[in-house]
């Protein structure tokens, strides 16, 4: 048998958390001296150690770990039971690590307030132009909605267009519109320019993009999670010039390299003078 202590240092915790453990019922000592009231443990004890820091660790309540425990779980449900958990913990620290990047890039935004000049925003007529399309809906105009549905929007069309052997013949284009209701939703059309001769079909919609008589344009440099500063600059020129936006800006990915961190986009927001009718 061992010492709390011995027990303590075979098990890789605390002298102070053993104590407690057998305070509330949930690692009782094999033996308690009745003179003394030493605590001795036994090394089969570590099992039921090493199950009782694992659920732990991994956020179970301590009285949902007595109940585990108790139910003398098997080692294979057991280990179904950790992975669960580990996948849900890793969920909740990739959403975390999200908001931690939006948290960042709103920062950005605020460093980078009027750091902009009104040069960098060149207004022109964006011609129409044919494209291959796929469509999906985000819960949101907010990058943490946005960015998991355009993303694999353009790699499922990247992968159409090449089984249908059709070579693009410009950059990427994303676009936007409200969803049908009074919600939030937005629908996102990821596009890419495909010849005069090419035709939809089952795998991908093929439709002509319309012209923007007047866009507000203006080119971000780096990843589109990096986007805020450059959107809400063109912003701010639109509301300057005595202008008003007519819809969401489409982008130009005029660069898109493996690294998102040099990709090269323009923002196209159609526009009108304030006071202007439709």
């Amino acid at each position: 048998m061992f010492t709390i202590g011995d027990f303590a240092r075979h098990g890789r915790v605390s002298v102070r958390m053993l104590r407690h453990y057998d305070a509330i019922g949930l690692l009782r000592p094999a033996h308690v001296d009745p003179f003394s009231g030493y605590r001795f443990y036994e090394a089969g004890q570590l099992a039921r150690l090493n199950r009782v820091i694992a659920l732990k660790d991994l956020g179970f309540t301590l009285q949902q770990v007595r109940e585990i425990v108790d139910e003398q779980v098997g080692t294979e449900e057991l280990r179904g039971m950790l992975r669960l958990r580990h996948a849900e913990l890793e969920a909740a620290v990739a959403a975390a690590t999200a908001r931690l990047g939006q948290v960042e890039a709103r920062l950005r935004t605020i460093e980078s307030e009027g750091r902009m000049n009104a040069n960098d925003v060149v207004v022109k007529r964006i011609p129409a132009v044919r494209v291959a399309e796929l469509s999906a809906t985000a819960a949101s105009y907010g990058p943490q909605d946005i960015g998991p549905v355009i993303g694999p929007l353009f790699d499922e069309l990247c992968r159409r267009l090449e089984a249908a052997g059709v070579e693009p013949t410009g950059p990427a284009i994303a676009s936007y519109e409200d969803a049908p209701g009074a919600g939030e939703e937005v629908v996102v059309h990821a596009a890419l320019p495909v010849p005069a001769d090419v035709r939809g079909g089952p795998d991908f919609r093929v439709v002509e993009l319309p012209a923007i008589d007047s866009a507000a344009t203006i080119v971000h440099h780096g990843s589109m999670d990096d986007v805020l500063p450059t959107a809400q600059a063109l912003a701010r020129w639109i509301d300057a010039g005595g202008h008003r936006s007519t819809g969401y800006a489409r982008e130009l990915y005029l660069e898109s390299a493996q690294d998102p961190g040099q990709w090269v986009t323009e923002l196209q927001e159609p526009i009108e003078r304030a006071g202007t009718q439709d």
